[in-house]
């Protein structure tokens, strides 16, 4: 995984949730800020990738935020929020393999054929009983 810390900037505010008056006093929530197109440890290929399946989660400046406020603090809240960007963007880079599509087997088409052939010989034979 490249490291990009140098990349991204930090945003506070005041978060709500657990922490009594610390909640209205101190800005713990904190919001990780990446600029995908202005990176240069990506390739061209790599951005378009992360543009593309990042898409809902990037803004129309071309920022991927994510915010955490999991912790009473301010620095454990920076390293959750930046680990979670880390893992959206590893998972992101990922490309899914192709897929082979396969043969059906020459035995399972038979045995499909013999199967509605001995279906049709029973319904023939229903037909002829109902005549007599």
């Amino acid at each position: 995984m490249k490291n990009f810390t140098k990349e991204v900037f930090y945003k506070t505010a005041r978060s709500g949730g657990k922490g009594g008056q610390n909640v209205n006093k101190v800005e713990t929530m904190v919001e990780v800020w990446w600029h995908i197109h202005s990176s240069p440890l990506f390739s061209p290929e790599e951005k378009e990738l992360l543009t593309e399946k990042l898409k809902n989660k990037i803004n129309k400046e071309g920022y991927l935020m994510v915010r955490s406020s999991e912790s009473r603090s301010q620095l454990e809240n920076k390293e959750i929020a930046f680990e979670k960007l880390k893992a959206l963007v590893a998972k992101s880079l990922i490309v899914p393999k192709k897929r082979k599509p396969t043969k059906v087997p020459k035995s399972v088409v038979e045995k499909r054929l013999d199967s509605k052939k001995i279906e049709g010989l029973k319904k023939q034979l229903r037909k002829k009983d109902w005549e007599e």
